[in-house]
């Protein structure tokens, strides 16, 4: 009986609070919270810090037994350093991602044009978890993008995933394909034009996710910008279509490039380049663009193209800038298309 007098004496009052509370059992996750919202290699905390931020969420603690939380942390891979300052102060060093990756992460979301503005802020509000306290305002960053133009159709992450599953499963989807009517409005949804196709691929390019899928009805490849599709579902009991373009398709980063993903016929054409807008090929085509010999004049370059009234549209923007030097059947037809422009 005097022992355990004894030994009550020794305890804290501390101690002996932290006994009946009950989030004593979760200290450590409390520090962990404290830690990764607060602290990083420039900023960290005191044990005074810390025991005060403790003491907020209603959990007493002492010093011994912070020390014990904070090697069980590191035992669980949390990179905690202890810093010798004046007074020594404890923190995160190595975090999932640097502030520069989150930044590039919060541009990219912002100048997406596939998702709403909703769902924009959404992501951007959780990605900021990621960050310490001390950075989250580094990340309230406003992008300007050009003329762009968020989606309306906020079921996009919904369809990829839809998408994917039958893929996987090897079955078809069926869907509704959206338009816009002479008032700019969404058109009525019909019946009559729903889609059902297989699905073999799925693009990201210039802000818009795209669907490659085989249409038996058209007896081809054909492309679906997933934004534009409604009611989308999942024909588990629709098994997939099979055939030798389906099983030998995949993208290829050196195939002919498509003009916003308009196919068309595949023609190896030579452009011809001022000294002074090379870099317009470069940014267009990549790698894939293979340099001639030329003079200082002018660069020429062959690339492999999807021939349709988009590539020709892209060269009549740039004016005499970018020019299509061969083959001559191609010079032609492109003549010919702005002669067709020209007419009344």
């Amino acid at each position: 009986f005097l022992d355990s007098i004894v030994l009550n004496a020794s305890c804290s009052t501390k101690d002996i609070l932290m006994a009946n509370n009950k989030k004593a059992k979760i200290k450590v996750l409390y520090l962990l919270k404290i830690l990764q919202e607060e602290t990083n290699a420039e900023h960290g905390l005191t044990m005074s810090q810390i025991i005060e931020r403790l003491d907020a969420y209603g959990i007493p603690a002492e010093r011994k037994s912070i020390y014990s939380d904070l090697d069980i942390l590191r035992e669980f891979d949390i990179d905690i350093k202890t810093y010798q300052r004046n007074p020594v102060e404890y923190a995160i060093e190595r975090r999932d991602f640097s502030i520069g990756e989150l930044m590039l992460m919060v541009d990219a979301i912002q100048s997406c044009r596939a998702i709403t503005e909703k769902q924009a802020k959404t992501l951007i509000t959780n990605i900021k978890q990621l960050a310490t306290n001390h950075e989250q305002h580094l990340l309230d960053r406003r992008i300007h993008v050009a003329r762009r133009i968020k989606s309306q159709n906020s079921s996009v992450f919904h369809a990829v995933d839809a998408i994917h599953q039958a893929i996987k499963a090897k079955c078809k989807i069926e869907f509704s394909y959206r338009k816009i009517g002479l008032d700019g409005k969404p058109c009525a949804r019909s019946k009559s034009k729903t889609h059902v196709v297989t699905p073999v691929a799925i693009v990201y390019e210039d802000g818009f996710y795209y669907l490659t899928a085989w249409n038996e009805a058209h007896n081809a490849l054909s492309e679906y910008r997933l934004d534009r599709m409604i009611d989308l579902r999942v024909l588990e009991s629709a098994p997939a279509a099979r055939n030798s373009e389906i099983a030998g398709f995949r993208y290829d980063e050196n195939k002919a490039i498509m003009f916003g993903r308009f196919g068309g016929e595949e023609v190896v054409a030579i452009l011809a380049a001022d000294a002074d807008k090379v870099e317009i090929i470069t940014d267009r085509f990549g790698s894939a663009a293979t340099f001639l010999k030329s003079n200082d004049q002018e660069a020429l370059a062959r690339v492999k193209i999807c021939k349709s009234e988009q590539f020709f549209g892209w060269i009549a923007s740039m004016g005499k800038k970018v020019r299509i030097a061969g083959p001559e059947s191609l010079v032609k037809e492109y003549h010919a298309y702005l002669n067709y422009l020209l007419k009344d």
